[in-house]
């Protein structure tokens, strides 16, 4: 029998696990610190559901199917926002819903990339402009709590379409866009052979003109007016012309976040249609912030370890776990005891034997430091 985990997959124990669930946490208080509802969906779906209009983008092409006994075609879910077209419905506007939980690529794996992710999402069903704004406010707020330096780069897609109808670019749009999301994957030199495949090559050129040079596109104005809601947050962006994002249901705002840590986008995200319903929203995922997030978690963690003495260490235990304290009993050798605390990294071990239970003074082994404190109770 094969106990390894399957390729793409990952165990999370120990720091690491500790790790992530701390920034889930934080991620979870400030989702909701901005009004935003929690949600929970089916990891699975109907496949047709799954890969809805857009079933030729990279992402939905990557999709896990499976079948079930009735030989019903199924899939997992890839992202959480498709499932919004039924969410939503009978909902009071705007709907502010978030969701935390597993989706499921199955797409080529690298040192930061998997292929079962902790997704992180909100959206804002009825959105507008100045929605889109809090959102990057919100973004902000993550990267600040988790100390990620980061760039904001924002375009829309409106803007790109109106720039392919000047340049009288009507046909394969969607084809071009997958291609411009590239950029930051391939060389210039590549993308460009590729546009030249839909005549459409000069557009790299317009994406390096200055930035009063896209003052004359009408859509441009949604770029201005963003910057100047973003403005009352206190937040700024870069706008980035060849900003694409490869999802083809965006229809306005987009935008990504990137670190020059790693070469990946950590956050991305943007304004659709469903059901003739303007919404916008984002996604990161817990293994992305995980790989940027500039922390150094110290617990404060106890190991009470009974020396013949289990019921008064069960008492002490219990009276620090009542002051917030996060302990452990163990029940055996000192020498075993200290193993333990310096495999799981915990910093205070107390030892509770006949002679401090009779003076009600315990002595607290500082591992880090190997000094030794008396705690009175």
């Amino acid at each position: 029998m094969k106990t390894e985990v399957v390729k793409g997959f990952k165990d999370y124990t120990g720091e690491d696990a500790i790790k992530r669930a701390f920034i889930k946490e934080v991620v979870k208080q400030i989702f909701e610190q901005y009004g935003f509802l929690p949600a929970e969906t089916p990891i699975i779906e109907n496949e047709d559901f799954v890969k809805g209009d857009n079933s030729t983008d990279e992402a939905v092409s990557d999709i896990y199917k499976l079948k079930d006994k009735g030989k019903r075609k199924l899939a997992l879910r890839y992202e959480f926002t498709f499932q919004l077209k039924r969410l939503m419905k009978n909902q009071k506007l705007p709907f502010k819903r978030y969701q935390i939980g597993p989706v499921f690529r199955d797409e080529p794996i690298g040192p930061n990339r998997v292929r079962q992710l902790t997704q992180c999402d909100v959206d804002i069903v009825g959105s507008t402009l100045k929605d889109d704004a809090e959102i990057l406010s919100l973004i902000s707020s993550i990267l600040k709590a988790l100390k990620i330096d980061a760039t904001i780069y924002v375009n829309n897609r409106k803007l790109l379409n109106e720039i392919f109808e000047k340049e009288g670019i009507t046909n394969n749009k969607e084809n071009i866009i997958k291609e411009i999301d590239k950029l930051d994957k391939l060389p210039e030199k590549i993308v460009l052979q590729n546009l030249k495949k839909f005549n459409a090559g000069k557009i790299l050129e317009i994406f390096k003109k200055p930035i009063s040079y896209f003052e004359k596109y009408d859509s441009y104005s949604e770029i201005l007016e963003l910057a100047k809601y973003c403005k009352n947050y206190n937040i700024k962006f870069i706008f980035q012309p060849s900003l694409a994002r490869g999802l083809s249901y965006y229809t306005g705002t987009i935008f990504e976040v990137k670190t020059e840590k790693i070469k990946e986008t950590i956050i991305g995200g943007g304004s659709y249609i469903f059901n003739n319903v303007q919404g916008t929203g984002f996604g990161v995922s817990i293994e992305r912030l995980n790989t940027v997030a500039n922390l150094k978690l110290e617990l404060e963690k106890y190991l009470v370890v009974s020396l013949n003495q289990d019921k008064k260490s069960i008492l002490l235990a219990q009276q620090l776990r009542a002051r917030g304290k996060n302990v452990s009993i163990y029940y055996g050798k000192p020498s075993k005891a200290l193993e333990y605390a310096n495999f799981y990294k915990i910093n205070n071990v107390i030892f509770v034997g006949e002679k401090e239970v009779k003076n009600k003074k315990f002595k607290v082994k500082i591992m880090k430091t190997g000094r030794e404190i008396i705690l009175k109770l």
